[in-house]
């Protein structure tokens, strides 16, 4: 399977901002190569950048701007091969079943226990994910970027962050660790950066994507965290910023997979 991404993000900064960036594909065992290429160029100069890395392989790229920018970033790769499952140690153990922003697990344990107290293991997270799947419509521009679990339980509509913030409270208020995974996703329509949910169960993170857009085998993982403040493809402090454009790309070849969507999947 060889998988091609592709970002276009357009900007203005004022000096002074730091910027970070999360569009790179994560470094995880298992892919035979990442050929990438990452180009930040403001009124036609390239604009210098450090690269950290984060949990679960997570890259990002940060930009101190010295000077206002008119910033274009241009980021590509393809991907073969697939990656190793993940493992889980037991900080993530602890961390992934914490509330968090947008995943106030705490404030729906009542609503978790009355529809799925009787599931554990992959039942549960079956039942999860059919009752997020009957119970949320899928509404672009329905939602707020402050928006978490709860407004999305409330209002019944939302997009792939919200669709996967709902899936989390519910698994972490049944004591089930869990995260979100940001990815490019080959077939998504519309295509964007998309979000899904990673269980630990019997032993592996297994992927679910509530929304079912996009196959889950030619995903490709980007970020992993609580939730989308950890795995956000753009964060800025310190200076305003104005967002001006954005365009994602994300193909598989030989052919798209086909998904049931409930076969116990592991991304890769």
């Amino acid at each position: 399977m060889i998988r091609t991404v592709t970002s276009h993000l357009e900007l203005t900064a004022e000096k002074g901002t730091e910027l970070v960036f999360s569009v790179a594909v994560a470094r995880v065992a298992g892919y035979d190569s990442v050929e990438e290429q990452l180009d930040l160029v403001s009124h036609g100069e390239p604009v210098a950048f450090e690269e950290l890395h984060g949990d679960g392989g997570t890259v990002l790229h940060v930009v101190h701007a010295d000077r206002d920018l008119d910033l274009t970033v241009d980021y590509r790769a393809v991907v073969t091969g697939t990656a190793d499952p993940q493992d889980m140690d037991l900080d993530e153990r602890v961390v992934y079943r914490r509330p968090s922003r947008y995943v106030p697990s705490d404030r729906v344990l009542a609503p978790a226990h009355a529809a799925f107290g009787g599931y554990q293991g992959q039942r549960l997270l079956d039942e999860v994910a059919a009752w997020v799947q009957r119970n949320i419509a899928y509404v672009p521009g329905a939602s707020r970027s402050t928006d978490g679990a709860v407004e999305t339980l409330l209002s019944r509509d939302g997009v792939c962050r919200d669709f996967t913030h709902l899936t989390l409270a519910f698994l972490r208020a049944r004591d089930v660790p869990a995260r979100l995974v940001s990815a490019y996703a080959p077939g998504l329509v519309p295509m964007d950066f998309h979000a899904v949910v990673e269980a630990f169960i019997d032993g592996q993170w297994r992927v679910v994507d509530t929304t079912g857009l996009a196959p889950r085998q030619s995903l490709v993982r980007i970020a992993t965290g609580r939730d989308a403040a950890d795995t956000a493809f753009l964060s800025s402090y310190g200076g305003y910023v104005g967002f001006t454009g954005i365009k994602v790309g994300a193909v598989v070849s030989p052919s798209l997979p086909v998904d049931d969507g409930a076969s116990p999947f592991v991304l890769h």
